[in-house]
This record gives structure tokens, C-alpha cells and sequence, in this order.
């Protein structure tokens, strides 16, 4: 009865805290991203106070991802289709597919780079004591064909209902291309369709800006239930590698991702990060990145100015491919560490030749659930290292997804930034705060 009561008691400690932030929305029109920090610290809050009775406040967060997940699919749907018939067949549209995939390859490269060089330089694992499993079971890695094959669409319903958004992509481009060859030609016969697209689109637009106007509250409960549930006994051995693993998606994410937005995009990394920075922490407490689209999309179209094309183009896209986090610094973190770990004698071009695995191994497992874990078990299969391994690292694997997660989502907006900006398709004018995004939501 206890428990009961402790958990009901965090719940209204939450209560006041939701109260106060929309005090705040409401009567001190307070700033979204503001208000989002703040909830991380009301969070912390109720998650320390009430350690392990997280039950009811949980609940809040949960209802939240159910919502934000059942409205990914349609958006995307809408979103990607309405998109590319905007662009109709014109080379951009090939430029603009091009310059996404190279960016978000680029990051999972230097992702990886960064991660080798900290873990050699670090010693990460050397002098770590822990016995190999004998009774982990790899994670199955899906073949070079299968993996292609799973690219492509074969049943919608399914596909929405297990998350796979890389085929439900492919079956809207190849609509959306459909549409452009016959709307060349033929723009009569296709009106309505385009017409139907548009206001789903509209629609949904105004039902995510809706849901993500919840964001804060969702914030401050999936925050809670994180602290309230961790095991710090689970944590000390491997806290070093914890903190390596924040550190490092910290410097992919801030300090990468910022000097390719000045150099390359030569924008204000500042101003990128106060635009993305609710998605990124939508991402950081919901672990999804699929989950985080609807949020990225629209701190890209209007924080940031990006075309809202590209936007859902490459958020949808960034977010199964050239995940930094998950595919970059996670499972090279691992590889090094389990070298160090266990004495393997590797020489600079092995160690080398670790960073252009993990950049393949990331395209090669696009799309598939549990990205961290394949891309880790893929990376050790093609170097050659147990992947008994793996598992000592899973006390701390889901607190380091929450990194790996924003790190991914902050990667994909960032790619979707420099492709706007170089393909002149940003608006720098609401970039740089000084006029408001067309039709813009107050959230």
C-alpha cells in the first residue's frame, strides 16, 4: 500500500510542475524551448524524490510516445508525397536526395573517427575486469540481400505497424514520382489526388503541431521515470565508458555538427542549436528517432527556415540512416573497449580500417529495429571480435541510447540544414530570429 501511495504522491508533485509550466505557456508566454529545459529539471526532480515510483508519472510520458507513434506514419505519408510532387521531375530533386545521404554519411564517418581516437588515446576497457558470456546469444544480422530486400515495401500495414519507415519512404517516392510523369503530361487526371495529398498534408501538420505542443509535459515524465528506475549498482563498473559515451556524442553533436553548419552552411551554429534543441531532447527522453520526426520537422520549417519539403525529405531519411549515435560512436565505443579489454594486439590500420566497417555497416543495417545492437554485432562480425562482448555494455545501453538518440536526431537536422542552405532552399531570414516562419504554430 506504501509504494501506492508514494507513487500517487510523485504523481501530484507532477501535477504542480505540470501547473507551473502552463502558468508559464499561458500567462508568461514563456519560450517552447525554455519551458522543454525546464521540464528536464522538474524531472530530475520528481525522479530523485521518488525513487523508484514512477508508475503513475510515466504514464504521461507513455500516453505521449503512443501519440507522437501513431501520427509518424500518415505525416510521413503525406509529408514525403506532397514533397516531391512540389518538386516535380526537376535536378534538384536529385541533388537534393544526394547531398541528404552524403551528409548523413559524413556524419556517422566523423562520428566514428572521433570515437577511435578518444577510445585508443582514453585506453577504454584496459584493466576492465568481466568475464565473457558463454550463453549470450548474438543478435541475428540480417545478410547484404536481406537487407536490401527489407529496403522495399511489401505490406504497408505491416510495415506501419512495426515502425519500418525506410518502405513505407520508398512506396511514397515511387507514388510521388508516379504522379510527376503523369501530371507532366496529364495534369487534369491527377488534380484531385494532388489536392487530397495537400490537405493531408495541411491536416496533419496542424495535428503534430498539436501533440507537440504537449512536449514539455512529456518531457518532465519520461525524464522522471529515467532517474527514477536507473540502478546506480549496474552503473558504477561501467560509468567511465558511460561518461566517454556522453562526451563523445556531446562533441559529434555540438562540436561536428556546429562546424559543418558554419563551414560548410556558414550559418550561426548557435542559432541552429536553439532552433533543434526541443527535438533533440524529445529525442533524448523518448529514445525514437523515428518518434522525434514530427518534432524535427517542425523546428526545422519554423526555427530554422528550411524548406518544408527538404525538411520532411531528410528528417524521415536522417532518421534510418547515418544515425551518428547509433551507428557511429556505440558500436566503435564497443570495438575499442573490447580490443582493449581483452589484450587484442591491432595496429593503426586496423584500427583505421574499424572506422570505414562502421560507415558501411551503417547503410547496411538501415531500417533495421534495435539499430544499435545490429550495427554493434555487424561491426564486430566484420572485424572479427567476439560478440559475446557486446552484452557487458548492456547495463548502461539504454541510458547511453538517450545520447545516442539526440546525437541521431541532432545529425539528421543537421544534414537537412546544409542541404537547404547549399541548395539556396533556407530561409535566413527566420534562421536568424528576425522575422517568424510562414504560418507558424505557437507551441
Amino acid at each position: 500500500m506504501s509504494v501506492e501511495i508514494l507513487d500517487l504522491a510523485a504523481l501530484a508533485l507532477t501535477a504542480v510542475f505540470f501547473a507551473l509550466l502552463y502558468y508559464l505557456h499561458r500567462k508568461k508566454q514563456v519560450d517552447f524551448g525554455v519551458r522543454t529545459i525546464l521540464a528536464v529539471g522538474l524531472g530530475l526532480i520528481v525522479g530523485l524524490v521518488f525513487k523508484g515510483h514512477h508508475t503513475y508519472v510515466a504514464a504521461v510520458g507513455t500516453i505521449y510516445a503512443h501519440v507522437v507513434s501513431a501520427v509518424v506514419i500518415p505525416l510521413l505519408i503525406f509529408s514525403i508525397i506532397s514533397s516531391i510532387t512540389n518538386l516535380g521531375n526537376s535536378v534538384r530533386l536529385k541533388n537534393i536526395g544526394l547531398k541528404t545521404v552524403f551528409f548523413l554519411v559524413l556524419n556517422t564517418f566523423f562520428a566514428s573517427l572521433i570515437t577511435l581516437i578518444a577510445g585508443v588515446v582514453t585506453n577504454v576497457g584496459h584493466g576492465v575486469k568481466y568475464e565473457l558470456a558463454t550463453d549470450y546469444t548474438a543478435k541475428e544480422v540480417p545478410t547484404f540481400v536481406d537487407t536490401v530486400i527489407s529496403l522495399f515495401p511489401q505490406n504497408l500495414a505491416s510495415h506501419w505497424a512495426n515502425g519500418e519507415v525506410v518502405p513505407i519512404v520508398v512506396f511514397c517516392i515511387l507514388v510521388a514520382i508516379s504522379y510527376n510523369k503523369i501530371a507532366a503530361k496529364k495534369p487534369e487526371e491527377v488534380a484531385p489526388f494532388k489536392k487530397f495529398i495537400d490537405a493531408g498534408d495541411l491536416v496533419m501538420g496542424r495535428v503534430v503541431s498539436y501533440v507537440i505542443s504537449f512536449t514539455p509535459y512529456a518531457v518532465l515524465s519520461l525524464i522522471a521515470r529515467a532517474v527514477s528506475r536507473s540502478s546506480p549498482a549496474d552503473l558504477v563498473p561501467l560509468l567511465s565508458v558511460l561518461v566517454l559515451a556522453y562526451v563523445l556524442c556531446a562533441i559529434q553533436a555540438f562540436v561536428v555538427e556546429g562546424a559543418l553548419i558554419k563551414i560548410v552552411g556558414k550559418l550561426d551554429p548557435v542559432r541552429f542549436f536553439k532552433g533543434v534543441w526541443p527535438a533533440g531532447t524529445v529525442a533524448f527522453t523518448s529514445q525514437s528517432s523515428v518518434g522525434t520526426i514530427p518534432v524535427t520537422v517542425n523546428q526545422l520549417t519554423k526555427k530554422l527556415g528550411v524548406n518544408e519539403d527538404i525538411a520532411a525529405f531528410g528528417a524521415s531519411l536522417g532518421a534510418n540512416l547515418g544515425m551518428p549515435g547509433c551507428a557511429g560512436v556505440w558500436p566503435t565505443l564497443l570495438a575499442v573497449f573490447t580490443i582493449h579489454l581483452l589484450g587484442i594486439d591491432y595496429t593503426p590500420v586496423q584500427y583505421a580500417f574499424l572506422v570505414v566497417l562502421a560507415v558501411v555497416v551503417s547503410i547496411g543495417t538501415v531500417g533495421v529495429p534495435g539499430t544499435a545492437t545490429i550495427t554493434a554485432t555487424a561491426l564486430f562480425a566484420a572485424a572479427g571480435l567476439p560478440v559475446e562482448a557486446i552484452i557487458l555494455l548492456s547495463p548502461i545501453s539504454s541510458i547511453a541510447d538517450m545520447a545516442r538518440t539526440a546525437t541521431n536526431v541532432v545529425g539528421a537536422a543537421a544534414a537537412t540544414t546544409l542541404v537547404a542552405a547549399t541548395e539556396g532552399q533556407l530561409d535566413k531570414a527566420v534562421y536568424n530570429g528576425k522575422v517568424e516562419a510562414p504560418a507558424a504554430e505557437a507551441v
